[in-house]
C-alpha cells in the first residue's frame, strides 16, 4: 500500500515508519518537525517527506495514497494545557480537515491515533469501547471530538478507524520522558529514586509503541467491514496497573532504587482501566509482543547506554512542554507553534 504517515518524525512515528517500510509498504511522511532538536539516538532511514504543519495540509498532500495514518498533533495533557484553544485547533480542527481532504482525494482508509484519555475519570471498572467517555483535559476532549466528526464522514468509499492507544512507553529516536514508565525509569536510573508525582493510586493501561505501530498496520489492511467507523482500545490484556505498581516494577528492575513521593503528591484525576481484548479478536493480525516488565528493562538498558542525565530528561532538551517553551523563547516558534526560524 501507499501510505501517508502524519507525525512520522514523532515519538511513535519514528518507530511506525520503519515497521511499515519493512512490511513492504511505500511510505511518505508529513510533519512540522518541531522536535528536531530533541532527537534521542539515531533517526530511522529517511522516507520521502513533506515538512509542513498539519494545519496547512492541502489536497495535493494526500492525493495518491491508499491510507492515511494520522498521528500528528499536540501529544499529551501538559502540552494541551499550554493553550486549550490551540490544542483544539491542531488536534481537532486540523485532524478533521485532513480527513476531509483525504476523503475528497479518494483515500480509502483513515486511521486516527486517538487515546484512552477519552475515558478520563473512568473509575475502577474495566472499560471497553462502549464505555462512557469522560475526558478531563483539552487533549482528551480533542480526541473525542475528532472521533465524533470522523464518524459522520464514514461511507462505502471512506473508512475511518479510531485507535484509542493506552499510555505509551518504550525507546524511540524521539523519546518522550513525560510518559509514566519512561519517566519513572529515568528517575530511578539517574537518582536511584522512583519519583512519584502523584499518590500512585490511579490506574493506567500501558502499551509499547511498537505494539501501537503494529495496531496501525493491522487495521490499515483489515477488511473494511471489520473496522469501519469503529474505536479500538490498543493495549495488552492484563496490562492495567496502578501507578504505584508501575513504580514497583521499576524498583525491581533498577538495582538499588527506592520509591519516593513528591512533596504534596495527591490523587490524579485521570484514572481508568481498559479492556483491550476487542482489537485482537476482531483483527487477528494484531499480535502485541511487549509487556511492561520487558519495557522497563529496555528503557533502563537504553538509559545506561546513552548516559541520560536528570537535567536532560526533566529539562528543555527532552521534556516536550519545556522544549516548546524554549523554542518560543528563542524565537524559533511563535505562540501558535508555527516556525519563525528554520527547524
Amino acid at each position: 500500500m501507499r501510505v501517508l504517515v502524519t507525525g512520522h518524525k514523532g515519538y511513535i512515528g519514528t518507530v511506525l515508519t520503519p515497521l511499515l517500510t519493512s512490511a513492504g509498504h511505500e511510505v511518505h511522511g508529513l510533519d512540522s518537525d518541531i522536535f528536531s532538536r530533541c532527537t534521542y539516538g539515531e533517526m530511522p532511514a529517511a522516507v520521502p517527506e513533506t515538512i509542513k504543519d498539519v494545519r496547512d495540509a492541502e489536497l495535493s498532500d494526500v492525493e495518491g495514497f491508499d491510507a492515511v495514518l494520522h498521528l500528528a498533533g499536540l501529544s499529551n495533557d501538559p502540552m494541551g494545557d499550554l493553550n486549550a484553544e490551540l490544542t483544539y485547533e491542531i488536534n481537532h480542527h486540523a485532524s478533521v480537515r485532513l480527513a476531509e481532504l483525504a476523503k475528497k482525494a479518494g483515500v480509502g482508509r483513515f486511521v486516527f491515533s486517538s487515546s484512552c484519555s477519552n475515558y478520563g475519570a473512568g473509575g475502577e471498572g474495566l472499560l471497553d469501547e462502549q464505555g462512557d467517555l469522560n475526558p478531563v483535559t483539552p487533549y482528551g476532549k480533542s480526541k473525542v471530538y475528532v472521533e465524533q466528526d470522523l464518524s459522520k464522514m464514514a461511507s462505502d468509499s471512506f473508512t475511518p478507524v479510531y485507535l484509542r492507544n493506552a499510555t505509551a512507553y518504550g525507546v524511540s529516536p524521539r523519546l518522550r520522558f513525560d510518559l509514566v514508565l519512561n519517566n519513572l525509569t529515568a528517575w530511578a536510573h539517574t537518582t536511584g529514586k522512583v519519583h512519584l508525582k502523584s499518590d500512585g493510586s490511579a490506574w493506567r493501561p500501558l502499551v509499547h509503541i511498537e505494539d501501537i505501530s503494529r495496531a496501525f498496520i493491522a487495521v490499515m489492511s483489515a477488511p473494511k467491514e471489520k473496522v469501519s467507523d469503529r474505536p479500538f482500545n490498543v493495549g495488552v490484556p492484563d496490562e492495567n496497573f496502578r501507578i504505584k505498581e508501575i513504580a514497583g516494577l521499576v524498583k525491581e528492575t533498577v538495582p538499588g532504587s527506592e520509591l519516593r513521593f513528591a512533596d504534596g503528591a495527591s490523587a490524579d484525576t485521570r484514572n481508568y482501566r481498559v479492556d483491550c481484548s476487542l482489537l485482537p479478536k476482531t483483527v487477528p493480525a494484531f499480535d502485541p509482543q511487549w509487556t511492561v516488565a520487558k519495557g522497563v528493562k529496555e528503557l533502563y538498558d537504553s538509559y545506561q547506554k546513552v548516559g541520560v542525565t536528570l537535567e536532560e530528561f526533566e529539562g528543555e532538551r527532552y521534556m516536550r512542554l519545556a522544549h516548546l517553551q524554549k523554542l518560543m523563547k528563542d524565537g524559533i516558534l511563535d505562540d501558535q507553534l508555527r516556525h519563525i526560524a528554520k527547524p
